[in-house]
């Protein structure tokens, strides 16, 4: 089956043609009928780590909370906490991040809600019957929601390659426990020289690192694969395994992102904003330099379908030169790659697919005005 994709281009002349009206236009085009006045709707979004900034501007994501008020007063956005010790690690952090980025109700029109409560605890089961979980862990008020709309902003990711629709699923409606369920399989291994310098032991959240006479050693048992670790060593001793236990991560996060969708048949939405289209997830403190120029805006009711647009959309684009890009700049190369070169981020849609979440299958259908 075809899935339509909607898209607007970010070329403006006129007031008719800026991006609140593109965005309200691919809402009416995506969604007809979608929604009514007894759905409570969660606008599922990534509030960005203090310190980023490349996340969707709340300004914007306003005209899509607007244009669902119109058919039913209760909306609120969404997020769920962190599995990482950052800013969004429970919730009373999270909103205070949430509002730092301007996710404000003065300037969104709707309420913030962590939907897995104050410390990740509020979770439903939901039966999704895959190979690699029978049950998956999500948020309850995520779940409990009649309808949502996933507004995503796309990007890359050291994991997946790219994450969009599916990841936003997956990672950002699981509860604290759900996201260490598809962590777990690939957790990090020592793979370099240790110079014993401790930054690792220091930063570990968990204490699932010690100091022996030959380097560090990892507990395994008490490792909840948060990464701190390889983010944090000056020396590059921790690695993954790339081949075997990446691609299962991958197919676990799918089998979550079918556990968020369960029981909504009908009433989701996806935006996907191909802006700042960075290297890494909006879960680090920075933003890095783009990639790839800004492309569009794109909606469906398809999360496969919208993020395979996506990953064709940006590796149609000529890479940016003072990025950290290394290869693959040419029109049709792989951007994802290019960066993040052990990763097979077009897995993400192929097992997507296989487990019925939606079609690669798309049509592109540029909205005019």
């Amino acid at each position: 089956m075809v899935s339509k994709v909607y898209f607007a281009d970010l070329r403006a002349r006129s007031a008719d043609e800026n991006k609140g009206n593109k965005i309200m236009k691919l809402f009416d085009e995506a969604a007809d009928g979608m929604f009514s006045e007894d759905d409570v709707v969660a606008v599922k979004v990534h509030f960005g780590e203090r310190g980023n900034d490349s996340f969707v501007s709340p300004v914007l994501l306003r005209y899509i909370v607007d244009k669902v008020k119109e058919r039913t007063r209760k909306v609120f956005l969404t997020d769920t906490n962190t599995l990482y010790y950052g800013s969004r690690h429970d919730s009373v952090d999270h909103i205070v991040t949430a509002i730092l980025n301007g996710f404000d109700y003065a300037v969104v029109g709707a309420p913030v809600i962590i939907a897995d409560g104050l410390h990740g605890g509020n979770e439903r089961l939901v039966e999704v019957d895959q190979k690699h979980f029978d049950v998956v862990k999500i948020a309850g008020d995520i779940y409990d929601a009649s309808g949502m709309v996933v507004v995503s902003h796309f990007k890359g990711h050291g994991m997946s390659g790219f994450g969009g629709a599916l990841k936003n699923l997956a990672m950002g409606c699981a509860t604290i426990d759900g996201k260490l369920e598809q962590h777990e399989c690939a957790k990090p291994i020592i793979e370099g020289d240790c110079n014993i310098c401790g930054v690792c032991v220091d930063g570990c959240p968990v204490g699932a690192l010690r100091l022996g006479e030959e380097g560090v050693e990892i507990d395994y048992d008490l490792c909840i694969a948060c990464m701190n670790c390889m983010d944090s060593c000056p020396n590059e001793v921790y690695d993954l395994n790339w081949e075997e236990d990446v691609p299962i991560f991958i197919e676990r996060m799918m089998e979550y992102s079918l556990g968020a969708v369960k029981g909504k048949e009908g009433k989701l939405l996806y935006f996907n904003f191909l802006t700042n289209v960075t290297p890494d997830c909006d879960c680090v403190p920075w933003s890095d330099y783009p990639i790839v120029p800004d492309i569009g805006i794109l909606a469906s009711e398809d999360p496969v379908a919208i993020d395979s647009a996506s990953y064709d959309l940006v590796n149609r684009q000529i890479g940016l030169m003072d990025s950290i890009l290394e290869k693959n700049f040419e029109f049709g190369a792989d951007k994802f790659r290019g960066v993040w070169e052990m990763v097979d981020s077009s897995y993400q849609l192929v097992y997507a697919e296989e487990i019925g979440l939606g079609s690669r299958d798309y049509r592109l259908v540029k909205v005019l005005f």
